[in-house]
């Protein structure tokens, strides 16, 4: 008889039909050992010895697992428990061997006295004693020459067969409690799962929000670069010719003829700003195409000499680092026509491995870079403007100038060309 292996909390409370057949077994071991009193093979003891010894044992296994369950979560109450239970056992077996109807319980009762691997010690005691009722009690010993050889081949069946049986009682129960931890902890896993995919669908309702805002933020940065680059440049470059035109009588058919174009431009520029189309200069050619046509159209506006000079391998670039770029030339060439009186203009475009860069020099009136224009209606949003909008593309833009020594800009965007990085 196999024994269920030890398990958490009071396994009679759980299974109370293990105790009841106790019970059972006990009285029909009793019945039947009052109705074959007289077989002359069997021991003969007194009844009221019999009956005294199984009152006591159902009395024990009523004391201990009936009306006190919770001691079996004490280790040490179970043990004395198994004790008496067995010594009890013994006794009955004595008196006859009939009550191995009962004592094959001892192995049910073992399983839930003792934890982890005792089992399989507890079960050689139980064995012992059923192998001993197996074989015809005492009898055996005193009446039988062969009887020690017997009873020893006897147990080591019992051992056998009890030990097999025990072993995957246990082995099963600890797959069980295994399977059952693994589950415990996956409903948990589980848990936390639901619980983080219920705080990340909050982030990403947060994220979308945030996006929208970055979205908005960034196109409000964008059409303010525009307005300033195209219709602000446009309409201060049509006030200067209007104001020269208005001066010099000689030459006024040119600077409103330049007006008129200039108004065009930004008309058209305007028009593909807002539908955030590249400027038109580079649509037909590549950037230092455009940044030539933007130089010599400046020099004709302003009669001021400015070249430009390209170094190492060009190559086309991301639309949007090219916009940045020809954008900050154009509004290099203003700030110098604004504020510089410059008599020389010179700008570089230099395509090296991983960054390509925009320096523009003059030799004007330059200023103090730690005490920038404020913001007003009649401009100093130049540089601040050229800053923006090269940092959304990772840029940067070194100043260096100082009053009456002129002024160089240097900017530098990754090269990342079209297709791939650089």
């Amino acid at each position: 008889m196999g024994v269920p292996a030890a398990t958490e909390g009071p396994a009679t409370a759980r299974e109370p039909w293990l105790t009841w057949l106790s019970y059972g077994t006990l009285a029909s071991a009793l019945l039947v050992v009052v109705i074959a009193r007289d077989v002359d093979d069997l021991p003969r003891e007194d009844l009221p010895t019999i009956l005294a010894v199984t009152c006591v044992t159902a009395l024990w296994i009523a004391w201990w697992v009936d009306m006190h369950p919770s001691w079996q979560e004490r280790r040490g109450l179970m043990l004395i428990f198994l004790a008496g239970l067995l010594a009890l056992n013994l006794l009955l077996v004595l008196c006859s061997p009939l009550f191995g109807i009962f004592t094959w319980t001892g192995y049910i009762f073992a399983g839930y006295a003792v934890r982890g691997r005792w089992p399989m010690v507890a079960v050689l005691p139980v064995a012992a004693i059923n192998a001993l009722s197996q074989v015809g009690g005492r009898n055996t010993f005193v009446n039988d020459e062969d009887g020690p050889v017997i009873y020893l081949a006897v147990l080591f069946c019992n051992l056998l067969i009890a030990g097999i049986m025990t072993f995957v009682a246990l082995r099963t129960e600890a797959d069980s409690n295994l399977r059952s931890r693994r589950m415990d902890r996956l409903a948990e896993a589980n848990a936390k799962l639901a619980a983080a995919l219920q705080e990340n669908a909050g982030l990403h309702a947060q994220l979308l929000v945030q996006a929208h805002e970055a979205g908005v933020l960034h196109e409000r940065q964008r059409m303010a670069g525009e307005i300033h680059d195209v219709l602000a440049q446009g309409l201060t470059g049509i006030v200067t010719q209007l104001e020269a035109a208005e001066g010099h009588s000689a030459e006024r058919d040119r600077h409103l003829a330049t007006a008129k174009r200039l108004a065009r431009e930004s008309l058209s520029e305007a028009r593909r700003s807002v539908q955030a189309l590249r400027p038109q200069t580079l649509e037909a050619g590549r950037l230092s195409d455009a940044l030539d046509e933007v130089v010599r159209g400046w020099t004709d506006m302003h009669g001021v000499r400015a070249d430009l000079t390209v170094t190492g391998m060009a190559r086309p670039m991301l639309p949007e680092i090219e916009t940045t770029l020809l954008r900050t030339a154009q509004e290099a060439l203003a700030n110098v026509a604004k504020h510089a009186a410059a008599g020389r203009v010179g700008l570089t475009l230099s395509y090296m491995d991983d960054v390509v860069t925009l320096d523009v020099r003059d030799d004007g009136a330059g200023f103090d870079p730690d005490a920038p224009r404020e913001l007003t209606d009649e401009g100093g949003f130049g540089l601040r403007a050229m800053r923006e909008r090269l940092n959304r593309i990772a840029g940067t833009l070194e100043v260096e100038s100082e009053p009456g020594a002129g002024t160089a800009i240097s900017a530098c965007v990754p090269a990342i060309a079209i297709g791939g990085a650089a």
